[in-house]
């Protein structure tokens, strides 16, 4: 049995920084595949809203729920208990208000178990950032291409590559700094812009095909292991084909059962050799 090690906070990733080692984070929906990924000592999961997608099949995060979330961030937690564990903010679960920002935001502290929580922000939810660290919650706050926002800024692309908008990260990077943010996400953005974010920060901040040069990286599980829909970047490294694996195990399987080599006797519940000799008395005596 696995030694159980010691559980991965703000500050054990903070010092991942400083030492220059890279942060592992990946997504995850579910209790048995947090589990392997606790066994494997993965630094931190965040229970995306990508769920919506390569779970539910549809074709934004938009449709996903605070009650959705909470409850896979819980399984996830009882698979994990070791990890850094990151709750996404559904759609319209923080933009609305700070009071209905903090409000949700327990609800992945208090009932999921999560050591922070991750929203898509720039400078014009700095109060809201800040409301919510004054309330003892800790925020990722999660620039560059946010996909809660793909109708308004028309389709999955990248961000930030222009100078200005450039520029416009960088000071929203500090701004978010300053508003209490724990850790920053970069997703979809030039490598030299986020190196320039890593460097002039303390803050963790975690590259989503932005570069090499982000403190760590997160990816969606499913991309990584050629599995599932959803929006699977461009130049994502690909793991293993697991629809082909899956595949290939559910043909099979079909196979086996068509043929009758599933179930075998073997596979199967058995009588004691006693009860089956009772039965069949029983049997003979009622003709």
């Amino acid at each position: 049995m696995m030694t159980r090690r010691a559980k991965v906070t703000i500050s054990k990733l903070a010092a991942l920084k400083r030492e220059r080692q890279k942060i592992t984070i990946l997504t995850c929906y579910d209790f048995s595949t947090a589990r392997v990924m606790e066994e494997a000592q993965i630094d931190a999961i965040l229970v995306g809203d990508t769920y919506a997608e390569v779970c539910l099949g549809h074709d934004t995060t938009l449709p996903a729920t605070m009650d959705h979330m909470v409850t896979i961030a819980s399984g996830v937690r009882r698979g994990a208990p070791g990890v850094f564990l990151i709750g996404d903010m559904p759609y319209l679960s923080y933009q609305s208000s700070q009071d209905n920002a903090i409000q949700n935001a327990g609800r992945f502290m208090a009932e999921a178990g999560c050591d922070c929580v991750k929203v898509e922000v720039d400078r014009r939810l700095a109060d809201t950032v800040a409301a919510m660290s004054a309330a003892t919650i800790p925020v990722m706050a999660h620039m560059g291409l946010k996909p809660q926002s793909v109708h308004q800024i028309g389709g999955y692309k990248a961000q930030a590559t222009t100078a200005a908008t450039a520029n416009g990260l960088l000071e929203d990077a500090k701004i978010m700094e300053q508003a209490g943010a724990c850790s920053l996400l970069l997703e979809a953005v030039p490598y030299e812009v986020a190196r320039l974010v890593s460097q002039n920060t303390e803050l963790p901040v975690i590259g989503c095909v932005s570069g090499p040069h982000c403190d760590g990286q997160v990816l969606v599980m499913h991309d990584i292991l050629g599995f599932g829909a959803g929006h699977p970047p461009k130049n994502v490294k690909i793991y293993t084909n697991l629809n082909e694996t899956l595949r290939q195990s559910f043909e099979a399987y079909m196979d086996d059962v068509r043929t009758g080599q599933f179930p075998s006797e073997s596979n199967s519940i058995t009588m004691s050799e006693r009860e089956l000799t009772q039965l069949q008395n029983l049997r003979n005596e009622h003709g």
